[in-house]
């Protein structure tokens, strides 16, 4: 697997390129269940996370909802 730059909220990461989105919100994120995800500016569905496909030069935000109180 060769290996690609993306962005991930806001810091340069090295990943291979095989990978989904799937892949990087579980590497990435501790509970991926609570995740939404914008690549390139578009909010990507949960249910589609194992078919989109990361590219190099892709920029990601992970954001995970936290409840307290």
């Amino acid at each position: 697997m060769t290996s690609m730059n993306i962005t991930i909220n806001g810091t340069n990461k090295n990943v291979t390129s095989a990978g989904t989105l799937s892949d990087i919100v579980k590497t990435y994120c501790k509970y991926p269940k609570g995740v939404i995800t914008e690549l390139n500016g578009n909010i990507i569905p949960s249910a589609l996370w194992p078919q989109t496909k990361i590219q190099d030069g892709d920029t990601l935000e992970l954001v995970a909802f936290v409840g307290g109180g």
